[in-house]
């Protein structure tokens, strides 16, 4: 139980320095949440290793002025310095052009205990709404992988919102 606990806490600590960096918009922080050659899925873009993720993070993230990114608790999966999750998120957004938006999804992931603390291995994010905050938008439709430890394939695309251009 004491490894249990000790592997959640550090995950949970991963998803508080990611939140932090994605409110500060800095990435070399958010970067430094994943291993090397982590992977990042989110909108229809799959992203691998440092350089990429920081590059499509600092594009994501120009038309916002901030994201408050809320991470619900994980549902985890613990093994010997491994661990697979999914969890909640819910994002408050202003962006520059002055409009609020919310969006609401899960992050299926694979995290790695890489001695000094968790880092993110692999993310998958299916948006499950973006749109107002009082949610009057429909919900996109996502595929539902089953309870946990279910997971989507690594090579399964994203559901919901996908940036285009």
């Amino acid at each position: 139980m004491n490894a249990f606990l000790a592997a959640e806490a550090g995950i949970r600590q991963l998803h508080a320095r990611c939140a932090d960096a994605v409110w500060r918009k800095d990435s070399a922080a958010f970067i430094d949440c994943f291993v090397p050659d982590g992977v990042w899925k989110i909108a229809g873009l799959q992203m691998r290793g440092r350089a990429q993720i920081g590059r499509q993070f600092e594009a994501l993230t120009a038309a916002n002025q901030h994201v408050l990114l809320r991470f619900g608790l994980p549902l985890l999966e613990i093994g010997k310095g491994e661990a697979t999750g999914r969890t909640n998120v819910i994002e408050l957004i202003k962006r520059v052009d002055g409009q609020a938006q919310t969006s609401i999804g899960i992050y299926y992931e694979h995290f790695v205990d890489v001695g000094d603390r968790w880092r993110f291995r692999w993310r998958h994010f299916d948006f499950h709404y973006l749109g107002p905050p009082d949610l009057s938008e429909p919900f996109y439709p996502c595929p539902e992988y089953g309870p946990p430890p279910a997971l989507p394939a690594e090579d399964d695309p994203t559901a919901g919102f996908r940036v285009t251009g």
